[in-house]
C-alpha cells in the first residue's frame, strides 16, 4: 500500500509539473498516468490489464449524446460573436443609461449577462468587451483597474448563467459520479441528475452574482460632491433600435433555455436549436436582402411554431393534420437555414466559425479523453479507496468532505483550467460527497460557482490572459490583478450565500421538474 501511495503522490506531482511546463494539457493529463502505469507494472505495483478498459472508455465519451451538445453550444456562441450583434447591443445600452461612469459600467454588466446566456465563451466575450467597451468606459471616467475588473469578471458570467458549456460538462460528470456513488452506498434507484437540473439550479445563483457585481459597481462609482464624469455623447435611443438589438438574442436564449426547462427538448436538441437559430441570425445580419431576408425571418417564425406545436399539441389531435403542418414548417426552416448558410459561406464567416468550433471542441474532448486515462490509472493504483478513507477521516463528516473539495477546487483554480479541474476532481473526490444525502444539483452548482473563480485567479486565469493580450499597454498586469481581486471576493461571497441558502440552487429545479 505504501508503494501505491508513493506512485500516486509521484503521479500527482508529475501531472502538475507537466501542465505547468506549458505542454498541451491533454498530453500531460494522459501521458503522465500512462508512464506511471508502465513503471508501476514493471515493479508489480500496477496491473497493466487495467488499460484494456481505456478503449471502451473513449468510445463511451465519443458516443455520449449529452456531450454532443458541447460543439453545438460552441458553434452557437461563435456565430453570435462573429455576427457583431454585441456592438449594437452595448451601444444602445450605454445610451439608454446615460453614458455616465456608473451607467456605462452597469450597461457593460447587463450586456455581459445577456451575452453570457448566448455565447458562454470566455475568450470571445472578454476580447469583444475590451475592443468595444473599454474605450467608452475609460472615456466615461471609469478607472482603469475597475474597468479591467468589470470586463474580466463580466466576461466569465457565461460559466454560471445557463445554457453553459461548463454546466454541460459538470452535468455529465456529476450524473455519472452520483449514480455510481449512490449505488455503492446501497441506493440502487437514485434519482438521475440531468444537465437540465443544473441549468435550472444555476439560474438564480447566476443572477445573484450579477446582483453582487452590480451593487459593488453602484457603490464604487457613486456620485461625489464634485459631480460625475460628463456623459458620453450619443444619439437618442429609439424603440425600434432597442427591439432590433435585444429581441433576437433574448428570443434565442428563451428558445434554448425554455425548451429545456419546459421539457420539450433534451440538452442536445436545444443546443442544435441554438446553433440553427444563431446561424439564421448571423445570416440575417450579414446582409441577406430581398426574398432571402424574408425567407430567413419566415423560417425563424417556423422554428417557434414547431416548438409551440410540440409543447401544446395533444396526442388525441388528428395526427395527419399535425404531420402536414409540421412538414410545411420544417421545409420553411430548412430553406431559411440554406439561405443563411449560403450567405455566411460566401462571406467567409461560416468557415471561420466552424474552424473555431473545431478548435475549441477538440480541446475540450481531448481533455475529456485524457482524463479517462487519469481516472483509470488512479483507480488501478487504489487511489479511490485511499481518497474514501482520507475523506472519511476529515472532521465534520460529509460537510467536512464538502469543505475540503471546495478548498481543493479553489486552490487548483490558480494553476488549472476549469475543464481540467472538472475531469480530475469530480470523479476522484466527488464520490465521498455524492454518496451521502447532499443534493447533487446543489453540489454541482457549488462547483460551477467555485470553478468560475479559476478564470480570474492569477497566474493562469484565462480571462486575465485574454484581457492582457488585447488591452492597451498603459494597463499593466498589476492593474489587471488588482482590478479583478474585488470580483474574486464577490464570487466567494456568492459561494458563501449558496452554501448558507441551498434553496437558491434546489428550489427552481423542484418547481420545474418536480424533484
Amino acid at each position: 500500500m505504501i508503494a501505491h501511495e508513493a506512485y500516486l503522490i509521484a503521479m500527482v506531482l508529475a501531472l502538475f509539473a507537466g501542465i505547468l511546463s506549458g505542454i498541451p494539457a491533454m498530453l500531460a493529463i494522459a501521458g503522465v498516468p500512462l508512464v506511471m502505469a508502465v513503471i508501476g507494472s514493471l515493479t508489480g505495483a500496477f496491473d497493466i490489464g487495467f488499460l484494456n478498459f481505456f478503449p471502451a472508455r473513449v468510445y463511451g465519451v465519443m458516443s455520449n449524446p449529452l456531450l454532443m451538445a458541447v460543439p453545438l453550444f460552441v458553434l452557437m456562441g461563435v456565430l453570435l460573436e462573429k455576427s457583431r450583434l454585441a456592438e449594437s447591443m452595448l451601444d444602445v445600452l450605454g445610451r439608454m443609461l446615460g453614458g455616465t461612469a456608473r451607467g456605462m459600467a452597469i450597461s457593460v454588466l447587463a450586456f455581459s449577462a445577456i451575452i453570457a446566456a448566448s455565447t458562454g465563451i470566455v475568450g470571445a466575450t472578454v476580447v469583444m468587451l475590451v475592443l468595444i467597451a473599454l474605450p467608452t468606459m475609460r472615456e466615461a471616467g471609469i478607472p482603469k483597474r475597475l474597468s479591467a475588473g468589470i470586463i474580466c469578471a463580466s466576461g466569465t458570467l457565461g460559466q454560471i448563467i445557463p445554457p453553459s458549456i461548463l454546466l454541460v460538462l459538470l452535468g455529465d460528470q456529476i450524473g455519472n459520479t452520483y449514480l455510481e456513488a449512490q449505488q455503492k452506498a446501497g441506493n440502487f434507484a437514485p434519482d438521475p441528475v440531468s444537465v437540465g437540473d443544473l441549468f435550472a439550479g444555476a439560474l438564480l445563483p447566476g443572477l445573484v452574482l450579477v446582483g453582487l457585481y452590480g451593487l459593488y459597481i453602484f457603490i464604487r462609482l457613486r456620485p461625489t460632491a464634485r459631480g460625475t464624469p460628463a456623459p458620453v455623447a450619443g444619439k437618442p435611443v429609439r424603440g425600434a433600435e432597442i427591439l432590433s438589438s435585444f429581441a433576437p438574442p433574448l428570443l434565442l436564449i428563451l428558445s434554448v433555455l425554455g425548451s429545456i426547462l419546459a421539457g420539450i427538448a433534451t440538452t442536445t436538441e436545444a443546443a442544435g436549436l441554438g446553433a440553427i437559430g444563431a446561424l439564421m441570425l448571423a445570416g440575417y445580419r450579414s446582409g441577406v436582402s430581398g426574398i432571402g431576408r424574408t425567407l430567413v425571418l419566415t423560417s425563424v417564425a417556423a422554428a417557434f411554431a414547431l416548438m409551440a406545436l410540440r409543447l401544446f399539441s395533444d396526442s388525441r389531435t388528428e395526427a395527419a393534420s399535425l404531420g402536414i403542418l409540421a412538414a410545411a414548417l420544417a421545409v420553411l426552416l430548412v430553406l431559411g437555414v440554406i439561405v443563411a448558410a449560403t450567405r455566411l459561406w460566401s462571406s467567409g464567416m461560416l468557415q471561420g466559425a466552424v474552424g473555431d468550433t473545431l478548435r475549441i471542441s477538440g480541446m475540450v474532448f481531448g481533455i475529456v479523453v485524457a482524463a479517462s486515462m487519469l481516472a483509470l490509472v488512479f483507480r488501478g493504483f487504489g487511489g479511490e479507496e485511499m481518497v474514501m478513507e482520507a475523506m472519511a477521516a476529515v472532521p465534520g463528516g460529509t460537510w467536512g468532505a464538502l469543505a475540503l473539495v471546495m478548498g481543493v477546487v479553489f486552490l487548483l483554480g490558480f494553476i488549472l483550467e476549469a475543464v481540467e479541474i472538472i475531469y480530475i476532481v469530480v470523479p476522484l473526490l466527488g464520490p465521498p460527497v455524492l454518496g451521502g444525502d447532499i443534493s447533487p444539483v446543489w453540489f454541482g452548482v457549488l462547483l460551477a460557482m467555485n470553478l468560475q473563480t479559476s478564470f480570474l485567479t492569477p497566474p493562469f486565469g484565462f480571462a486575465l490572459f485574454y484581457f492582457r493580450s488585447t488591452a492597451p499597454r498603459d494597463i499593466t498586469t498589476g492593474d489587471i490583478y488588482m482590478g479583478v481581486a474585488p470580483f474574486v471576493g464577490l464570487q466567494l461571497v456568492g459561494l458563501g450565500l449558496l452554501i448558507a441558502f441551498p434553496a437558491l440552487a434546489t428550489w427552481l429545479p423542484k418547481v420545474v421538474f418536480g424533484g
